[in-house]
Formats: C-alpha cells, sequence, structure tokens
C-alpha cells in the first residue's frame, strides 16, 4: 500500500480548513471558527512556522489531519507534541487513518527524543476517547484545562496599561 501519511503541503490548506470546519461542527462549535485559509497556510507554511500538520490520504484525497505544535516539560526537561486537532472523515473511517497519524506523531516524538504526546478530548466523546484508549493512552483526570481568551484576556493584557 502507498504510504497514506505526509506533512502537509500549502495545497492542502483548503482542505484542511475543510475538515477543521468538520471537526467543529462534530464537536458542535461550528460557530466558533474564525481561522481562514490565509491563517493556516501563514501559520503552517510562513517564515516561522510554529505549528505543523500531517495529512492522510484516501484515494489520492486528503481525507484527515493531524495539526501540531511543540510543547515542553519542565518536569522531564523536554520537548513534547501537542496535538491540537485529529480529524478522519467519517466516510473513510476504519482504515487505519487516524492511527496512522498518531503512529506519524509518536514516530516523530521517539525519533526526536521527544518526551510525550498529548491531546485534549472532549468528555462526551466517548468513540474518541476508546480509540485513543485502545492505543494505550491514558487520561490526565488530575488536570482540568484553563483558558483565557476573549475580554478576559484582553482586560488582563491591558490591565495596568
Amino acid at each position: 500500500m502507498a504510504r497514506m501519511i505526509r506533512p502537509a503541503t500549502p495545497d492542502d490548506v483548503p482542505a484542511i480548513l475543510r475538515l477543521v470546519r468538520d471537526l467543529a461542527e462534530y464537536e458542535r462549535a461550528l460557530h466558533e471558527v474564525k481561522a481562514t485559509e490565509e491563517d493556516l497556510r501563514t501559520a503552517l507554511f510562513g517564515p516561522e512556522p510554529r505549528v505543523f500538520a500531517h495529512v492522510a490520504e484516501h484515494d489520492g484525497e486528503v481525507a484527515g489531519f493531524a495539526l501540531w505544535f511543540l510543547s515542553f516539560s519542565t518536569w522531564l526537561g523536554r520537548h513534547g507534541v501537542y496535538l491540537e486537532d485529529l480529524y478522519v472523515d467519517p466516510a473513510v473511517r476504519g482504515h487505519g487513518h487516524g492511527r496512522a497519524l498518531l503512529r506519524e506523531l509518536a514516530r516523530i516524538a521517539d525519533e526526536r527524543g521527544y518526551g510525550r504526546v498529548e491531546w485534549a478530548v472532549l468528555n462526551w466523546n466517548t468513540p474518541s476517547i476508546g480509540f485513543y484508549e485502545s492505543l494505550g493512552a491514558r487520561p490526565q483526570d488530575e488536570w482540568t484545562t484553563y483558558r483565557l481568551t476573549g475580554d478576559a484576556l484582553t482586560a488582563l493584557a491591558r490591565e495596568g496599561a
């Protein structure tokens, strides 16, 4: 079988954005997607990219993606991979694309000496949770994610200015 996972190219940006929108719709948050093709093109392929993507091809078409960036663990003293999004078109699930995308990120982490690959999943997304646990991933139940965004971010940034 031909290699189905490869690094994304600028030509993949429209397909990646389509899949981002599909993921957001699945997660009941399509209204929150503000990204444009230009935003993704700049982030992934600008002069100093700090985010990366791999795509899964099925019959020559982009059918899934993993978008990731480097994290860092002070406890391990090493970088890690933070998987921002992983999504495979429902029409081609069951062909191993999701596993292959995660395997590629694990390969990158292992090859580069990174200490972990981690991500977040919505508590109600039981199909994905089952899939991740089948790979040996374990939840970090003792941690709660916090996010500073919108007006609260702006207010804190401008505090005392």
